[in-house]
């Protein structure tokens, strides 16, 4: 007999949730076969058979279980069956609703002399597949008449009500949970303060429209916006580096480095996977690390160290509508830029108004190791540098830049 254990995932984690059996109880399974999904605070991960046998369980899909809790049993002595019918019937949504709509729709097996009702009310029966015995008749004597008929047939037509004021509870998951406390944790245990500004996005708009095709076929990845996002952020946080430090007990951390942390809406929450490097990669690179990630995440198929060690945060509330939001530090890290929803706007641009498209960032921030300085000179440098993005690459302004100064 194979005890089947909950395997260790992280140091820092201990406990698990059971997410969904992917055998049944009794069920004969092969060596290395998923039996089942698991759930930690940071991703999710399949459970594999040791051996091949036959597994055998208590634990309930939802349940949490310690690291090195028992989970399942597997008898490897038990033979691998051949060719066993499955002879009990599979009931999907599909078969149930065809079951119901056959049985709905076959005529009811009653005689005319039987019915007692008018002869139209009769006939509509029977054109209806209306049992009788569902009516009560409002004649002498019960009997059936079309008025009744009729009125039974507006009251099947009838919507159902809509206040409908039931309720429904389902368990915080692993993730669930540890946002909420990473959260809070972020709100309570910094300085936490927010900067704002717009950016005009008429030239990286004009660089998509222009160049997006050539871009698809040279990389087969499209050209998206996070990519000039994320090299903006990598030049600003290399000239602020305060912005890209974090808090390690009384020391201050800095990094030479600039591993971006981009959050993605996941089924099973908000996660954070991150772009190791980003100062180091090209657009092609960004764009093609931000579809990865992002796939993985919605696949469930992050695992610890993709999803830990971002020195810096982007989020885009833009792509739900969000015109304006406050993002919330992605501890340990000290800062977030949030992106937000591209809106035609008048502006005053050289003593005339003209509509462009503009976008509001905000910046949320540590105040304990950021001071006003360093956050508001962050997000106008990544302001500067998106809407002029020639200096995306020359770092400057293109006449300084050739006259050296």
């Amino acid at each position: 007999m194979i005890i089947v254990k909950v395997p260790s995932v992280g140091e820092s984690i201990s406990e698990v949730s059971l997410l969904k059996w992917r055998k049944q109880n009794g069920e004969f399974v092969k060596r290395d076969e998923v039996i089942a999904e698991l759930e930690s605070e940071k991703a999710t991960f399949e459970l594999n058979a040791d051996q091949a046998g036959t597994l055998t369980y208590e634990i309930k899909e939802g349940d949490t279980l310690k690291i090195g809790d028992t989970i399942a049993h597997i008898d490897d002595s038990a033979p691998m069956p051949v060719n066993v019918p499955n002879e009990t019937p599979v009931f999907t949504e599909t078969t149930i609703a065809t079951t119901v709509a056959e049985t709905r729709s076959a005529p009811t097996k009653t005689t005319d002399a039987s019915i007692n009702a008018t002869p139209l009310a009769k006939e509509i029966l029977t054109q209806e597949k209306i049992s009788p015995t569902t009516i009560t008749g409002t004649g002498a004597g019960g009997k059936i008449k079309k008025s009744d008929v009729l009125e039974n047939l507006l009251q099947q037509q009838a919507p159902s009500p809509t206040n409908n004021r039931s309720n429904k509870r389902e368990k915080l998951s692993q993730l669930r949970k540890v946002i909420s406390r990473r959260l809070v944790e972020a709100k309570n245990t910094t300085a936490m303060l927010t900067t704002f500004n717009e950016i005009d996005m008429t030239a990286i708009m004009g660089i998509r429209t222009k160049y997006k095709d050539a871009f698809k076929k040279a990389h087969d990845v499209n050209l998206g916006f996070m990519s000039f996002f994320t090299k903006a952020c990598t030049i600003a946080l290399q000239e602020y580096p305060a912005v890209n430090s974090l808090i390690d007990g009384d020391e201050i951390q800095y990094h030479d480095y600039t591993d971006i942390s981009i959050a993605v809406s996941a089924p099973k929450g908000l996660v954070v996977p991150v772009i190791r490097n980003a100062e180091s990669l090209s657009m092609a690179g960004i764009e093609k690390a931000v579809i990865l990630l992002a796939t993985k995440a919605k696949e469930n198929k992050l695992t610890m160290e993709e999803m830990t060690g971002g020195t810096f945060t982007i989020t885009n509330g833009g792509v739900f509508g969000s015109l304006m939001s406050t993002p919330i530090i992605n501890l340990p890290q000290a800062a977030i830029l949030g992106m937000h929803k591209i809106q035609d706007r008048p502006m005053a641009i050289n003593g005339q108004v003209l509509i462009r498209p503009m976008m509001y960032v905000a910046l949320s921030y540590d105040h304990r190791i950021i001071d006003g300085r360093e956050s508001v000179g962050f997000l106008v440098r990544v302001k500067e540098l998106l809407e002029n993005p020639e200096q995306l690459f020359t770092r400057k302004d293109p006449i300084k830049y050739v006259l050296d100064i």
